[in-house]
């Protein structure tokens, strides 16, 4: 049972965005959610009665979800063997020497298996010349032939390949089209599967013969006709058209095949894998799970994106092979996917985790935003704090006293505006900051620094201990659950307001009694030794059934020379992880030494991931194949190069029809490989331009933004310096 939530009068509710933040609709034959107030985005919060279902072994530790062995050439994959890598080329199939150049690449880099995209037989005829090439060189590394819309090539690559990756999608229902079904009566959609069986059926049993593995990779984006009209665009509808390919080998008797939900929206991705491994336990089915994120994109957007989706899983100990799709060169995918599975079997090996507790209010089957009340304004306050917090999403940064030493440069590391060096709050500007320490009475220019942040609504939060120390106006004093319950709920002498920092050891006894403290924001920072996961998820689950609408923030701390992009990893992993189950709202990195604009900006990237706060244009690029009509990474680039500056803009890039039109679902416009040399623009699902010259189709992409009133101009040149940072 479940129940929507409308705003409480006189307060401001963080969460109720103008996005739809999911990104799929729901089945029209069974709505879920209620309506709101002229919101665009519903928000649904589970009673305290809801009991999640099975869908990993522990939901209190990292416990390896136990699968069959799905052997791939020389390569186990399964719950008794470490977590495979996976990447795939991009090279044409058809130049047989460039692509097992490649491939060797990858290999080298540490791939233990290599997709290659197979679109026809002259593709299938050079795979044959591949695969013996590299037995040749040494290389023995499995090959995945990629299949789309063929079947008959699907059973050629069969004799060279080790792995056939079919998409339920359009192996057997043809072109993606968006067309409609009506199926009044549902025998007329079950009668249908038999022509998928007698389709299917033969590849089945050439893998079985030749000892050959498959992957049963569903795509949000390329869902058929067939499935969207009957189940709609749902996690349900990507499970189950897995499943009728799934029925298929079982029939036969044939099963070495792992499976894949992919999306590029993590959030759905997360939730599709959660319910296959649930219809897994209902069924006793044991067959291992291919994680990847689709289309994220390139460097640290697509990295994080990554992070969140595959990360979430391998926390709860779903996945036993992984793939970073990245629009870079392959090999580049391996170091994420090294140190995502790497991260996992830590997990696993050390056992992370905490003592079981009773986890009563989370929905793994409904996205909802968390819903924390915003500060309010009260009578005698010098500062507005309403600023501290942002309604969909909240950054904090942490400061040093060094850092204030040079003011105008720590502004523009916040993301200020600057105008004559004062500093103002843009977009994506740090909503307030954290100090340890604080200036001393004598330091002037540390203290008008930090003023002038305060009075553009940048507040300051400290540890309580230094705000008694040294006293600083409008100052928001940070303590200890403990240590605020014994000093009456109330903010101490000297602070304007209290923050909470939790650390995940509080007993729910304490966390009962947080409705008892006057507290605009708790901090929620896990100690060193506990699972951030698991024990984070224990502090939301006692604060929602104590009633407390308290926000809280991700505090996520890092050793001083940690690398950057383990921090991303981890921060994806860890804070995502929790915030794609609506637990939290917004973070703080904090990393001894390291770069505050980087440590800014990670934190919008981990909030725009979610699907929580857009502050820059949000690209779907898909990694590129064979299949690639255009170099993908130049033309991604010059397409970022035009329209980076458009927030709450979404824009897919992608090479080719496969998944184009479906993973463009998320996106307002579309950028599609046509045909060779030539373009499709899209707004939404639907194509408006076809064939344009490459050479005009970038220009074309911005003109048909301007049409639709999306379109923003670049700031003049002398404010673009004031405000670069």
């Amino acid at each position: 049972m479940q129940r929507s939530v409308a705003s409480r009068t006189g307060h401001a509710q963080l969460g109720v965005g103008s996005r739809q933040l999911f990104g799929f609709k729901q089945q029209k034959a069974a709505p879920r959610h209620a309506p709101m107030q002229a919101a665009a985005t519903e928000l649904v919060i589970p009673t305290p009665e809801l009991v999640i279902p099975k869908y990993c072994e522990s939901v209190h530790q990292t416990r390896r979800r136990p699968t069959r062995t799905v052997t791939i050439g020389p390569v186990k994959v399964g719950s008794e063997h470490r977590v495979a890598l996976q990447t795939m080329t991009t090279t044409d199939t058809r130049d047989v020497a460039a692509t097992v150049a490649q491939v060797k690449k990858c290999a080298d880099a540490g791939a233990d298996i290599v997709r290659i995209t197979v679109q026809g037989r002259k593709e299938a005829e050079a795979c044959m010349k591949i695969r013996e090439q590299l037995f040749k060189d040494g290389y023995d590394v499995p090959l995945v032939a990629d299949i789309h819309f063929q079947p008959a090539v699907a059973m050629l690559v069969a004799e060279a390949f080790e792995k056939i990756r079919i998409n339920p999608g359009n192996f057997a229902d043809g072109r993606k089209t968006f067309e409609e079904i009506n199926y009044d009566d549902p025998a007329q959609f079950e009668a249908e599967r038999a022509h998928i069986e007698e389709v299917f059926t033969p590849l089945v049993l050439k893998c079985k013969e030749l000892g050959r593995a498959m992957r049963i990779g569903t795509n949000h984006g390329s869902l058929s006709a067939r499935t969207l009209s009957y189940y709609g665009d749902t996690p349900r509808g990507m499970v189950e058209s897995a499943f009728e390919f799934a029925d298929i080998c079982r029939k036969h008797d044939y099963h070495n095949f792992v499976f894949s939900m992919k999306a590029s929206n993590p959030l759905v991705m997360v939730q599709a894998y959660r319910l296959l491994a649930e219809e897994q336990y209902k069924r006793g089915w044991d067959y291992p799970l291919h994680l990847g994120v689709t289309e994220a994109g390139e460097g640290e957007d697509g990295r994080m994106k990554s992070a969140i989706g595959i990360g979430a899983l391998l926390m709860d100990g779903l996945g036993d092979t992984i793939r970073v799709s990245l629009t870079e060169d392959p090999e580049y995918e391996m170091d994420p996917c090294r140190r995502l599975a790497a991260l996992a079997e830590t997990a696993c090996r050390e056992g992370w985790g905490v003592p079981e507790f009773s986890e009563t209010t989370r929905d793994t089957h409904t996205f909802s935003r968390r819903v924390g009340v915003l500060p309010e304004q009260r009578e005698g306050d010098e500062l507005d704090f309403r600023p501290l917090l942002h309604r969909d999403g909240t950054v904090f940064s942490a400061v040093s006293l060094a850092d204030l030493q040079q003011p105008e440069a720590l502004y523009r590391k916040l993301g200020a505006k600057l105008v004559v060096g004062m500093p103002f709050k843009d977009i994506a500007t740090s909503d307030s900051i954290f100090m340890r320490q604080l200036p001393a009475a004598s330091d002037a220019d540390g203290r008008r620094a930090l003023r002038r942040l305060q009075e553009v609504g940048v507040h300051v939060l400290a540890p309580a201990a230094e705000v008694a120390a040294n006293p600083l106006p409008g100052v928001v004093a940070v303590m200890g659950l403990a240590e605020a319950l014994a000093a009456g709920g109330k903010a101490p002498a000297g602070a304007s307001r209290l923050a909470l920092a939790l650390d995940g050891t509080e007993s729910d006894e304490q966390l009962a009694a947080i409705t008892s403290v006057d507290a605009a924001v708790a901090l929620l920072d896990t100690q060193d030794s506990a699972s951030r996961v698991h024990s984070s998820r224990r502090v939301f689950d006692a604060i929602k059934r104590a009633g407390s609408d308290i926000p809280v923030l991700h505090h996520i701390r890092f050793a001083a020379g940690t690398h950057r992009d383990e921090v991303v990893i981890k921060t994806g992993s860890w804070v995502g992880g929790l915030l794609v189950d609506g637990l939290g709202d917004g973070a703080m990195i904090e990393a001894e030494g390291e770069d505050l604009d980087f440590l800014r900006t990670t934190s919008f990237g981990l909030l725009q991931g979610c699907r929580m706060r857009n502050v820059k244009t949000e690209y779907v690029s898909c990694p590129s194949c064979g299949r690639t009509l255009f170099d993908l990474q130049e033309v991604t680039e010059q397409i970022r190069q035009k329209t980076g500056h458009l927030p709450g803009v979404a824009i897919a890039v992608m090479g080719c029809i496969v998944n184009g039109p479906g993973e463009m679902a998320d996106a307002d416009f579309g950028y599609v490989g046509g045909a060779p040399g030539k373009i499709d623009l899209y707004v939404g699902k639907e194509v408006v331009q076809r064939g344009i010259p490459m050479a005009e189709a970038c220009d074309a992409l911005v003109q048909l933004i301007k049409d639709n009133d999306r379109w923003v101009e670049l700031p003049e040149p002398e404010e673009a310096e004031a405000v670069a940072a």
